[in-house]
């Protein structure tokens, strides 16, 4: 949302659909990402930021000097009315405009003299110009930009004022498609939105890239009173941006890349293409199904998307999800959710007084503002929608609740990059936010429809698929204690699972069952949480890395599943991991000797053959071994297979 637009979540949010600001940000579209995106898409894509070139031409003054004379001569065009302007010296300009040079000669960039002015916001140079008869909408070479954008990007309104009564256009576009009213409803100007709009401008234009309006760029910078002034003169509100549909793109991505890998193979003499695969998930078993004539590139990777998308629909064989199946679409994100997802309350609450809905569903993934706000710990705007009768149980496609979504932004994982930190700056505390989400009705027991791809800011070290979670289960995962009991409180099962999802293999697969235990059905139990209190994920990789939890959270969480609440200590997971498994990748010899003590089998085989000691002895690249725990799994009775990876 912000961390996704469309979640974009965005997420600095993912992705645009994201409602992540940053990546994300999460599920939403940053102000729209270039996911939606909280990652990543910038809902100002439009606003791409022009820099004017130095006085002497496009190259910087500092390689200009460096060149001879004649050279610098040839180069750099002469504009001395544009250097003037740009100097603000109001006086050299009168005696250029005397001697009748050029108004309209411009610098490097194609910024002339008015744009200067504009610039500075100079109203008595823009006069100046004008009288002499400057191009009012000449564009500058780079983005196209005439001087009513810069004077309206800049927040100047008295310029607009002076150009738009002078003529200029207000309907012009930038290369990106951006119209004056654009930039300065992202400047926050009244006057210069004023300007515009008494002179014609489209208070609904959008630019081409996602289809965003002047009003969703003000509400993205929580530019309040021009939000105000466009919902004023009629704005529509309700208007989403673009949504990109990652699946179909993913397909025909595939698609365009096994038509270029064919080419390929046929110059290099024949070489089969089907030695280069490229397809996955359901994309790749139905592509090569088409077989109908097609009238070009983009139209056979179209049909080729269309058809397999169609397949996916029908089939009944389950399909292991990809990264594109997880983020599913990005955009469709309203004025009020990119304001949510950048917690700009004061925006929202003028764009519910003007009459939003507080519930509106983003176009992407049913995300609301108040689950925009969550994702992205805006937990203070979470407490004031909640107040004026938001939904707590509005959830997004993903199954995201604000309940979870407030637990999950408090212990988001580790990362490599920055992530949002907004929910630690908050008034309302996630503990009290989440008591009131309780007593207005929340869910309890609210189950996520799939992993959120936002969580791990796109690269997810955790090793447990989150599908089917509770928020008990992710508070249990965060060894957060009092969470558990706030919300066992209130109704939680404490017993219940993720749930199994198809697996994605990499490299050959042994479907050796050493285990001797039933097949687990797609669809049946995965990870109780007595094993997201126990460390699953951990013996899969580098979950270590990622992972945050309560500090020494670990024994107080596992001792109150066990003594309180009645967890199995010999509870298998869908690979068939115990407890004692995920506590031995994690080499905590206390929790091993309590869950021995409460009854635990230290000899449990895993499905891949895996022992407790196996999980402790380096089970993967770069997870060294932890020499005492093998020691103690050893005494205790449990066999080693000496199947370290890391040794």
């Amino acid at each position: 949302m912000r961390i996704a637009m469309a979640g974009f979540c965005g997420w600095r949010r993912p992705g645009v659909s994201c409602a992540v600001g940053t990546a994300a940000r999460a599920c939403g579209q940053r102000v729209p990402a270039a996911p939606a995106g909280r990652l990543a898409p910038l809902l100002l894509g439009a606003l791409i930021a022009w820099l004017p070139a130095s006085p002497g031409g496009v190259l910087p003054a500092a390689a200009s000097a460096q060149m001879p004379a004649e050279s610098a001569q040839r180069t750099a065009p002469i504009s001395p009315v544009a250097d003037a302007a740009m100097r603000n010296d109001v006086e050299a300009l009168r005696a250029l405009l005397a001697d009748g040079a050029d108004v309209d000669v411009t610098h490097g960039d194609g910024m002339a003299g008015l744009h200067w002015a504009a610039l500075n916001g100079n109203a008595e140079i823009a006069r100046l110009l004008i009288r002499a008869g400057a191009n009012l909408d000449a564009a500058t070479r780079l983005g196209a930009h005439t001087p009513l954008h810069v004077a309206g990007k800049e927040g100047h309104g008295e310029i607009v004022a002076v150009l738009a009564a002078a003529g200029a256009d207000v309907a012009a576009v930038t290369e990106t498609g951006a119209t004056p009213l654009h930039f300065a409803a992202a400047a926050g100007d009244v006057r210069a939105v004023t300007t515009l709009l008494d002179h014609g401008a489209a208070s609904d234009a959008t630019e081409p890239e996602w289809g965003q309006t002047p009003l969703m760029f003000a509400a993205a910078l929580g530019r309040t009173k021009a939000v105000t002034r466009l919902l004023e003169a009629g704005a529509d509100a309700t208007i989403t941006a673009r949504v990109m549909d990652l699946v179909e793109r993913d397909i025909m991505d595939r698609a365009s890349e096994r038509r270029r890998r064919t080419e390929v193979a046929a110059m290099r003499g024949g070489t089969d293409a089907q030695s280069y695969p490229v397809e996955s998930g359901v994309a790749g078993r139905q592509l090569q199904s088409s077989a109908a004539p097609v009238t070009s590139r983009e139209e056979q990777a179209r049909q080729a998307a269309q058809e397999a998308l169609e397949a996916r629909r029908q089939t009944g064989e389950p399909i292991p999800l990809n990264y594109a199946d997880l983020v599913g679409k990005h955009g469709g994100l309203s004025a009020i959710h990119l304001a949510a997802r950048e917690g700009q309350t004061a925006t929202v609450m003028a764009l519910l007084n003007g009459g939003v809905d507080i519930d509106l569903p983003s176009a992407a993934d049913g995300t609301t503002p108040m689950l925009m706000a969550a994702i992205n710990g805006y937990f203070d705007l979470v407490a004031e929608l909640l107040d004026m009768g938001a939904d707590p149980n509005r959830a997004s496609d993903a199954g995201a609740t604000p309940l979870y979504a407030v637990l999950n932004v408090h212990w988001a994982p580790k990362a490599r990059h920055p992530q949002p930190l907004e929910h630690e700056q908050q008034q309302t505390g996630y503990l009290e936010l989440m008591r009131a989400l309780l007593e207005a009705g929340a869910d309890v027991n609210a189950r996520l429809e799939r992993t959120l791809w936002f969580t791990t800011y796109n690269r997810d070290l955790l090793g447990v698929d989150r599908t089917g979670a509770t928020p008990f289960w992710r508070a249990t995962h965060a060894t957060d204690v009092p969470a558990m009991k706030l919300l066992l409180e209130y109704g939680a099962d404490p017993h219940l699972p993720t749930i199994k999802v198809p697996q994605r293999s990499f490299g050959p697969r042994n479907d050796t069952d050493h285990s001797g235990l039933p097949p687990v059905p797609i669809g049946g139990p995965a990870a109780p949480p007595i094993h997201a209190a126990a460390g699953v994920g951990y013996g899969q990789g580098f979950a270590g890395n990622s992972h945050r939890h309560a500090p020494d959270g670990w024994m107080p969480t596992m001792r109150f599943l066990v003594e309180e609440l009645g967890a199995d200590v010999n509870a298998r997971d869908l690979n068939g991991y115990t407890p004692v498994h995920h506590a031995a990748a994690r080499g905590d010899n206390e929790m091993i000797l309590y869950l021995v003590e409460r009854g635990a089998d230290v000899t449990a085989v895993a499905r891949n053959g895996r022992t407790t000691v196996d999980m402790a002895n380096g089970p993967v690249q770069r997870i060294q071994p932890f020499v005492e725990t093998v020691a103690l799994l050893e005494r205790l009775g449990a066999k080693n297979n000496h199947r370290c990876v890391s040794c």
